[in-house]
């Protein structure tokens, strides 16, 4: 993907998840991608590429050479402050890691190095002792500098249209993680896996060469996860009002059960047809070393009918927040959502164009796959499916600028909802300089 596409992936990460820190793994990622942690403050994380397999000398030879590399192209950037110099995942090597890390050292002495591997009993060459566990919960750290690289992940595949027990279970198996972290602080951090569901080979993923580990979707929408990321925030940056899960009285196994809700309020108030039935306070008792836990109701009882659901948060008292679900299961609205209204005219320069259905209040109906149909008018493609299947009531396609400028009309044509139409302008490539 262009610079465009690459630059909108940290400023998901940084703005729509309010992450601090990123992992490129398991490779060197885009200049443009970097240039874009440098300009927002998102931190990373850089490693060589590689998974698990350390082959003959001559294959050692290159990835040594692919640490110079790495460095010589983007030691400039102040976004980095880790230099990833082992295999992801790989066994210990002592000359070849001993090698990588003094070239490292050798190119760039003002950085730490770091190695992500799976084992504590790891021999530790770098700087900073850098671990992916997937258990929980995780092992106490086994050194001073220790970076938790990995977890949750491919230990909880969750999609978008999974049950609500699952999508909620994820959110809170995220939320744990985060809580041990912040109760040592001999925990460095820790680094999520993973951001986006990707593509992946036959013998891996869920049978359909797609790995959902994310908190968001391979589209970048996000899982109820993502919402528990999101609300870590100052609530002086944004105030955040996640519910992790859809509403839905009969999709549990058991009836509707436990409501959680991701928010950086400090109270929440919870209203069926504008009737108030509780007021939850942050789950301290189970994440106590968080800054804005998550909120858990027992909503089993409180029942007095099926309807409308109203969460208002609260801040000091002051009411800052409300949202609104639907209790009446119908799909109600269509929405077409472009990332940006104008590309360069230069044959490469791409956006996404987000697509949508939900309840009358904006929320997402995870079960709609209807198939919209696209119609496309002036000098761009489509890159993506047409028609096109949605996923958990979402999906997206991207749109490709040719090498004219003009303006392009894409229609959205959706079986029951009608039309939805955006527009974007093809701008003329400005000339290059040498």
């Amino acid at each position: 993907m262009p610079g465009r596409a690459q630059r909108r992936d940290a400023q998901i990460l940084r703005q729509r998840l309010k992450c601090n820190i990123v992992r490129t793994s398991h490779y060197p990622q885009s200049r443009h991608f970097l240039d874009a942690c440098d300009e927002l403050g998102l931190l990373v994380l850089e490693e060589i590429p590689g998974w698990q397999h350390i082959g003959d000398e001559a294959w050692k030879q290159i990835s040594i050479d692919n640490v110079r590399r790495m460095i010589r192209r983007d030691w400039n950037h102040p976004s980095i402050i880790l230099w990833g110099v082992r295999i992801n995942e790989s066994k210990d090597d002592h000359d070849f890691y001993t090698r990588t890390n003094a070239v490292a050292h050798q190119l760039d002495p003002t950085r730490q190095t770091g190695g992500i591997r799976y084992f504590q009993e790891s021999e530790f060459l770098e700087d900073v002792f850098t671990m992916n566990d997937f258990g929980f919960p995780l092992k106490p750290p086994n050194h001073s500098r220790y970076l938790n690289t990995e977890f949750v992940g491919h230990t909880y595949p969750t999609k978008t249209i999974d049950q609500v027990e699952r999508l909620t279970e994820h959110t809170l198996r995220h939320a744990r993680i985060h809580d041990q972290l912040a109760s040592n602080p001999q925990y460095a951090g820790g680094i999520g896996w993973c951001a986006f569901d990707y593509n992946t080979h036959g013998n891996f993923g869920s049978g359909d060469r797609i790995c959902y580990h994310g908190v968001t979707d391979i589209f970048r929408e996000p899982k109820p996860a993502a919402g528990f990321y999101r609300s870590q925030c100052d609530p002086a940056e944004e105030v955040v009002l996640e519910p992790a899960f859809h509403w839905a009285r009969g999709d549990a196994s058991v009836g509707f059960s436990n409501a959680v809700v991701c928010s950086n309020c400090d109270h929440i108030k919870f209203f069926i047809d504008d009737k108030l039935v509780a007021e939850v306070d942050p789950d301290r008792k189970q994440f106590a070393h968080l800054q804005y836990p998550p909120f858990v109701l027992e909503l089993r009882e409180l029942f007095h009918k099926w309807g409308d659901l109203r969460l208002d948060g609260y801040i000091q008292g002051k009411q800052v927040i409300s949202k609104r679900l639907s209790g009446t299961g119908v799909d109600a609205k269509f929405m077409l959502l472009p990332d940006d209204a104008e590309l360069i005219a230069d044959g490469a320069d791409s956006t996404r164009i987000v697509l949508r259905v939900t309840d009358e209040f904006g929320a997402v109906r995870p079960f709609a796959n209807d198939a919209i149909k696209f119609e496309l008018d002036g000098p761009a493609e489509i890159i993506g499916d047409n028609p096109f299947s949605l996923i958990g009531g979402t999906g997206a396609v991207w749109i490709r600028a040719q090498e004219r400028p003009g303006k392009i009309r894409l229609k959205a044509i959706h079986p029951q909802l009608g039309t939805q139409q955006a527009e974007i302008e093809i701008v003329a490539s400005p000339e290059e300089t040498v």
